[in-house]
């Protein structure tokens, strides 16, 4: 499928996949496929990020090349190494006077020994267009590998000693996504386009639900946003994202509810809240309260 040509396009592409999106992150999108750069998506963990990326993959029939950054990644992993084990055997396969030795060690080092990781996946041509490459959660990452990253993002390349530099012959699509756990630094920021993925007001978490989780009634589906929506302005550790609002959703499903009632609350804020302190909190009289509110503005 061929890239969308503007700003619609794309959000009809990203809205054939259930993915709601605004219109200024739309944008964002189309300016980054349309002049071959990278996406920089920062913003509250669960808010879509990660999801563009498999959006696109799905919807442009693109192969989706994901790196999931942590500390202390480095380019053996995210790049290349040699297959060491297969060298070591051709080199007594050699010695053991049963394969050639001439040019041995040219050849232990050709892409035959290569294992290539996703940076250096991503480079490579592929038949079904360039690929859509996640580099996800970069500020997990230590600083010396962000800054091994900006060589591939400028120019889409990379070097090995033995090989030279093996450059793409189309830029992949990339998608680079942080949870703003710590700074990424601007001169890997200037490289790209940047959006902030915040929460979703409620009409738009709504349209995601419904959009997500067609099965649930109606009634039920308001009353989670609502419910979730007042959650947020509630001092909390780790306040839920929207995939914690669709997983709710799901669970609140498989219990066969049609409304939700202080026990269910109670019972189910697993889903929602991921950390003891938090549902400690809200668990009885506070669920209790925000749950007398979304009734008492639907009844309005």
């Amino acid at each position: 499928m061929q890239l969308p040509a503007d700003i619609d396009q794309t959000l009809a592409l990203l809205t054939s996949q259930r993915y709601v999106a605004e219109r200024s992150l739309a944008t964002a999108l189309f300016l980054s496929l349309k002049l071959g750069r990278p996406l920089f998506l920062e913003g509250e963990p669960g808010t879509g990020k990660t999801e563009i990326a498999k959006v696109l993959a799905a919807s442009l029939g693109r192969k989706l090349i994901r790196l999931q950054c942590y500390e202390g990644l480095d380019a053996a992993s995210a790049v290349y190494e040699w297959n060491y084990p297969r060298q070591m055997m051709e080199i007594r396969l050699a010695e053991a006077g049963k394969g050639a030795t001439a040019g041995l060690e040219t050849e232990i080092f050709s892409e035959r020994f290569l294992i290539r990781r996703p940076l250096l996946e991503a480079l490579a041509p592929d038949p079904a267009g360039p690929p859509v490459l996640l580099i996800d959660e970069l500020d997990r990452a230590d600083e010396p590998f962000e800054a091994y990253l900006l060589e591939v993002l400028s120019d889409w390349q990379v070097s090995i000693p033995e090989l030279g530099t093996i450059k793409a012959p189309a830029a992949p699509l990339c998608i680079v996504t942080s949870n703003r756990t710590r700074e990424v630094h601007d001169a890997l920021k200037r490289r790209c386009f940047y959006a902030w993925v915040d929460f979703p007001d409620a009409a738009r978490e709504l349209q995601i639900v419904r959009a997500k989780c067609p099965g649930v009634p109606e009634k039920l589906s308001a009353q989670i946003v609502a419910f979730v929506q007042k959650l947020r302005r509630e001092e909390l550790f780790k306040l839920p994202g929207v995939a914690e609002t669709l997983d709710w959703t799901n669970a609140l499903g498989v219990l066969d509810r049609i409304a939700l009632d202080p026990a269910t609350i109670d019972d189910t804020l697993g889903a929602l809240l991921k950390y003891q302190d938090d549902i400690a909190k809200v668990r009885g009289t506070t669920a209790l309260k925000l749950l007398k509110e979304v009734e008492a503005e639907a009844a309005q």
